[in-house]
């Protein structure tokens, strides 16, 4: 079909598990019983917040419901997240007003 023998795919697998495992090894296992210097801790508290932007945008921006079009829709939500998020800065609300804002917005477009 894709001509890939199976045990190369599970090999890829495998090696992909194993480095999965060691990279987690390295901060859990040999600096779990340690201290972080303060300047790590500064940069690891924004990891969340720049991971999430770098996890939703391309679902805004190229949603793969509309075939990688930019929807209105989708962007009425994004800004009503993104104001009830500074707002009110509680995620929860922020979520759910993206929420109501989608579904409306699909409803009326």
């Amino acid at each position: 079909m894709n001509g890939y023998s199976d045990a190369l795919v599970w090999g890829i697998i495998v090696a992909l598990g194993i480095g999965t495992y060691f990279l987690r090894y390295s901060f859990m296992g040999f600096l779990g019983d340690r201290q972080l210097p303060e300047w790590a801790l500064r940069y690891l508290r924004y990891t969340p917040v720049a991971v999430l932007p770098g996890l939703v945008a391309p679902l805004v921006l190229w949603p793969a419901g509309t075939g990688g079009e930019t929807d209105p829709a989708r962007m009425i939500a994004a800004f009503a997240t993104l104001g009830v998020g500074i707002a009110t800065r509680n995620t929860l609300w922020a979520i759910l007003s993206g929420l109501a804002a989608l579904y409306l917005s699909l409803w009326l477009v």
